[in-house]
């Protein structure tokens, strides 16, 4: 068997503080969420500042396989989204886990066979919680996990579904979406441990009810843990989307860890992004944050404070958190987070081994990781084809000389062009703040 040769990228080291202002593309989680509402709707919509990356371009291509007409309209950025009859076709998901989840739904109402697959490292993911729901509200569905085949027969029955939703809050998102098509809508009732990433089906729910549809939640009198979408139109609504700030927490973290200033242009004031929590964990960790009108900007201490925090909610936000960590004053210790062994990587193991690569401290416990400061050396930095493993490196790599990231192209599955826009960061200004106690 051929071996493949991942390329190497010099994570560069901030000789002094950074200085700059960073603006990010559009989000991830909003953009995808948009383009499925905007395919189920009554009319065309646009959608302008939509991300352009791995993900939603797999995104775009499926339900444009699948029949939706989807164009962009001047900019790549801005998509003119016209619904039409779901047909059969061949989806590819790559690495994208809200294609793989949010795409089956939409496939029962295809009038036709649709075949899914993607990536490799996707094929060990988890996705029978959501297939075993499907078929419990009348999907025909063969396999558990990719490659897996769904029989659409134009319409799908619905009702009511329990799953254990405890590893990905992505299984009660990608049901809620697709639900005010099915003939009786859908009620999820989750019983397991704590869903995870809470601020995510938040997400969804709002922008349902900003489409017109009626949802009932545990946070508005419903069932608890149950969730509720009633059958009905799913109506147009041109969106413009948020940037991505997720995304952005590296960029403020390179202003934490070298002890500069970054500001991010365009942070809504009200968000259901999870990325919102960075604001304030970097206080927490010592840093000034402050949200002046719409920029978000953030100046670093002379020395990182540790931290104890459960990021069950924020999951997502792991990897530059441990970043932040493993440069900081004092033993972290990040809790809440055991279902990221079942995201792009065992994201707790990956973040474990890379940084005891380098000289690190940090043990695994049942439900996270404890980060205990360490003289760290140069080396290389394993990306496991996770864009957030990527970029945590090269947080690390600011204050440590002699980081190789392997692969860090795998960043375009959400943020295309991030070398590029990490170099501009460190020439935009570094140097002319005060110096950094490194």
């Amino acid at each position: 068997m051929e071996t493949v040769s991942l390329s190497l990228w010099n994570a560069p080291r901030a000789e002094a503080p950074v200085v700059a202002t960073v603006a990010l593309p559009g989000s991830k989680s909003i953009t995808n969420r948009a383009l499925i509402l905007a395919a189920l709707a009554d009319g065309p919509s646009t959608l302008t500042g939509a991300l352009r990356s791995r993900d939603t371009d797999l995104m775009i291509g499926a339900l444009r396989t699948l029949g939706i007409g989807i164009e962009t309209a001047g900019a790549d950025t801005t998509l003119r989204v016209t619904p039409g009859p779901v047909h059969g076709g061949a989806v590819d998901c790559g690495l994208a886990g809200t294609v793989m989840r949010f795409l089956p739904p939409v496939a029962a109402l295809a009038s036709g066979t649709v075949h899914f697959d993607g990536d490799e490292q996707a094929r060990t993911r988890p996705l029978d919680t959501i297939l075993d729901a499907l078929r419990g509200l009348g999907a025909d569905i063969d396999g558990d996990s990719l490659p897996f085949t769904v029989r659409g027969a134009g319409s799908l029955r619905g009702g009511r579904v329990t799953i254990d939703a405890s590893g990905s809050s992505q299984f009660v998102s990608g049901l809620l979406l697709s639900a005010a098509a099915f003939d009786e809508g859908v009620t999820v009732h989750h019983d397991g441990k704590t869903v995870p990433s809470m601020p995510h089906i938040d997400m969804t729910v709002e922008m349902l009810r900003e489409s017109g549809v009626e949802v009932s939640t545990p946070a508005t009198g419903g069932e608890a843990d149950t969730w509720r979408v009633s059958p009905g139109v799913v109506r147009a609504v041109d969106r413009a989307i948020e940037p991505d700030l997720s995304n952005a927490t590296a960029f403020l973290a390179a202003a934490a860890v070298t002890g500069g200033e970054v500001t991010v242009p365009l942070w809504p004031s009200r968000t259901t992004q999870p990325g919102d929590a960075i604001r304030d964990i970097l206080l927490a960790m010592g840093a000034d944050v402050r949200l002046d009108g719409a920029n978000l900007t953030v100046r670093g201490p002379q020395q990182l404070n540790s931290i104890d925090i459960d990021l069950h909610d924020v999951g997502e936000l792991t990897p530059t958190v441990a970043a932040l960590a493993a440069l900081a004053h004092g033993p972290s210790h990040l809790r809440g987070i055991a279902h990221l062994r079942g995201h792009e990587t065992d994201r707790l193991a990956a973040l474990a081994h890379e940084i005891n690569s380098l000289g690190g401290n940090v043990t695994e416990t049942e439900d996270g990781l404890t980060i205990v400061p360490a003289d760290l050396h140069g080396g290389t930095w394993r990306s496991y084809a996770d864009h957030r493993m990527a970029t945590a490196g090269a947080i690390v790599g600011l204050r440590v000389d002699g980081i190789r990231i392997e692969d860090v192209g795998t960043t375009a599955k959400t943020l295309p062009g991030f070398e590029n826009l990490w170099a501009t960061m460190l020439s935009a200004g570094a140097g002319t703040e005060r110096k950094a106690s490194f």
